[in-house]
C-alpha cells in the first residue's frame, strides 16, 4: 500500500536568520529548507533532489550555468547542495573580497531559477547515472547501507533513495519541479545561517532579499513509525564483486533531544565510533582478527562514510535507525564476521558497559564534540539542526548531558533500545545463494588464520563459529533491479 502524504501546517512566518559572526575573511552562507525526499509525491520519487540540483547546478533566468561556473572559478568557490529526507541545504563559501559577486549569483540561483530544458536533461541523466553506476555499480558499502534503509522504511516516506527512482526520474518534467519549488521553497520553511567576517547589516539584507519567496506555512510531514518486522531478516544483493559488504540495523524511537539520545550516543561511540580505532567492533573484528578495514555503529543517518571523518550537518531526521557498518570482508570469512558482530552486539545488550568503559568513552566524547563544530561552516550547520530538534547549542547540549550522565543511564538505554531480536541484514555478495544457504542453515563457519592468534581468541572463535543467527526469512535480489 502506498503511503499518504499528510502536511501539518503551522503559522506563517518570515525567514529565520542564524548569525555566527567571526573575524575570518571566509564567509559562509547556508540556506536550509525544511523539505526533502520524504516530501516526494508518489510516482515522483526524485523530484526534491532534482529541484535542488536545478537550483545549484543549473542556470538562473539571467545567467546560464556555464556562465555561473566561469564567474565562480576565479573566486575558487561553488554552490553545494544536499538533499535528505526532511532537509535540503545549499551552501556557499567565499572570501570577503568576493562577497558581492558571489552573493549576487547565489541569490539568483535560489530565488530566480531558469528551469532550462538543457540543464534538466543533463541533471536527470546525472541522477540516473548516480543510482545505476556510482551507487549500484561502484560502491558496495554505500549500496548496502541504502538498501538497508529502503528495506526498513518500505512503504514509508523515507522508503526510497534521496535521488529517487529511475523510472520516476525519467518522467519528471520542469512543471513538476516548479510545482515542488513553489509549494516547499517558502520563507516559513527556510533558515539561513551566515558565518564569518560578513559586513554589518548583511543579515538584514538576506532577510529582505529572500522575502521574495512565498511566505507560506511551515510544513511538517506526519510520519508513522516504520513497521518493525518481527525476527531477523536477511537480504543478499547478488552482484559481481570480490568481497562481501555487510550492514544491519533496526529502527529506534530515539532522536537528538530525547532523553535516551545521549546515552545511546555514548554506547554507539564505545561500540563503533566512526573512523575510530579504539572501539569495540574495530578492535575485535579488525585489530584482533584482521578481517577488514573498519567497523562502525551509528544512531543517526551517516551517508558517504567512506569519504568522511566526521558526520555532516543538515541531515536531521525525526526518525532514525541503529545501524552497524561492517566494511567488506573476503567471502570466506563473511559468515563468521556477521556472527562475530552479532555476538558483540548481544554481549553489549546483555552486559552493558563497565564503569571504566563508560568513563573512558564519556571523556572521549566530551572532547570529540569540539571537532564537529571546529569551523564556522560546521557551526552554522549544527545551529540549524539544533533548531530542528528543539535543543540548545549542540556543543553545550552534549557536554552538559555527558556531565550529568551515569553508567546506569547508558545501560538502561542499551537494554531498552538495542535488542537484537528484530534486525534486518543486508549483504552484497557474488555467490549469494551459497552464502544464504550457509547462514540460514546455521552451518559452522570456522576461522583460519595466516598467523598465530592468542589462545583466548581461538577459544572465542569456537563459540562464534557456531553462534546462532536465527534468520527468520531471507531473500536474494539482483543489484540491477535496485532503485529502478
Amino acid at each position: 500500500m502506498r503511503w499518504a502524504l499528510i502536511l501539518l501546517a503551522t503559522c506563517a512566518g518570515a525567514t529565520e536568520i542564524v548569525e555566527r559572526p567571526g573575524k575570518s575573511p571566509l564567509i559562509t552562507i547556508r540556506a536550509v529548507f525544511r523539505t526533502g525526499a520524504a516530501s516526494d509525491p508518489a510516482g515522483q520519487e526524485g523530484v526534491a533532489n532534482l529541484t535542488a540540483s536545478m537550483l545549484a547546478q543549473g542556470g538562473s533566468r539571467q545567467t546560464q550555468y556555464k556562465q555561473i561556473l566561469d564567474a565562480m572559478f576565479p573566486m575558487a568557490t561553488e554552490v553545494e547542495y544536499q538533499v535528505d529526507k526532511e532537509m535540503t541545504a545549499f551552501l556557499g563559501e567565499t572570501h570577503a573580497d568576493n562577497l558581492e559577486t558571489f552573493y549576487g549569483l547565489f541569490r539568483q540561483m535560489l530565488l530566480d531559477p531558469g528551469w532550462h530544458a538543457g540543464d534538466l536533461a543533463r541533471l536527470k541523466d546525472q541522477s540516473v547515472n548516480f543510482l545505476r553506476t556510482s551507487l549500484r555499480g561502484n560502491n558496495d558499502e554505500e549500496l548496502g547501507k541504502e538498501v538497508l534503509y529502503n528495506g526498513i522504511y518500505m512503504g514509508h516516506p523515507y522508503g526510497h533513495h534521496n535521488q529517487g527512482r529511475v523510472a520516476a526520474i525519467e518522467k519528471l518534467t520542469a512543471g513538476d519541479l516548479k510545482r515542488f519549488y513553489q509549494r516547499h521553497y517558502t520563507q516559513a520553511n527556510l533558515t539561513i545561517a551566515i558565518a564569518g567576517g560578513y559586513p554589518k547589516g548583511f543579515a538584514d539584507r538576506l532577510r529582505k532579499d529572500f522575502a521574495v519567496l512565498p511566505q507560506g506555512s511551515a510544513t511538517l510531514l506526519k510520519l508513522a513509525a516504520p513497521k518493525m518486522r518481527a525476527g531477523r531478516h536477511l537480504t543478499l544483493v547478488e552482484k559481481d564483486t570480490r568481497s562481501v559488504a555487510i550492514s544491519f540495523g533496526f529502527p529506534i524511537r530515539v532522536k537528538r533531544g530525547d532523553a535516551d539520545y545521549l546515552p545511546l550516543m555514548l554506547a554507539a561511540s564505545w561500540l563503533g565510533q566512526h573512523r575510530n580505532s579504539g572501539v569495540r567492533l574495530y578492535d575485535r573484528i579488525r585489530e584482533v582478527r584482521g578481517l577488514n578495514y573498519g567497523d562502525y555503529a551509528y544512531i543517526e543517518y551517516f551517508p558517504r562514510g567512506m569519504f568522511l571523518m566526521e558526520p555532516e550537518p543538515n541531515l536531521a531526521r525525526r526518525q532514525q535507525i541503529f545501524q552497524v557498518w561492517i566494511r567488506p570482508v573476503v567471502p570466506e570469512t563473511a559468515h563468521f564476521t556477521l556472527r562475530l558482530a552479532f555476538f558483540e552486539l548481544e554481549r553489549l545488550h546483555r552486559q552493558g558497559l563497565s564503569q571504566e568503559e563508560f568513563e573512558q568513552t564519556r571523556n572521549f566524547l566530551s572532547k570529540y564534540v569540539n571537532l564537529l563544530i571546529k569551523t564556522k561552516r560546521a557551526e552554522s550547520g549544527y545551529a540549524i539542526d539544533s533548531r530542528f530538534y528543539g535543543i540548545g547549542e549542540f556543543n553545550a547540549y552534549v557536554k552538559s548531558g555527558l556531565a550529568a550522565m551515569t553508567r546506569d543511564d547508558v545501560n538502561r538505554a542499551v537494554s531498552k533500545h538495542l535488542s537484537m531480536e528484530n534486525v534486518q541484514v543486508v549483504m552484497i555478495a557474488h555467490d549469494a545463494a551459497r552464502l544464504r544457504k550457509a547462514i540460514v542453515e546455521e552451518a559452522v563457519s570456522p576461522m583460519k588464520y595466516n598467523a598465530p592468534k592468542p589462545q583466548d581468541v581461538l577459544e572465542e572463535d569456537k563459540t562464534v563459529e557456531r553462534y546462532p543467527l536465527r534468520i527468520r526469512s531471507s531473500a536474494i535480489v539482483k543489484a540491477a533491479t535496485l532503485f529502478e
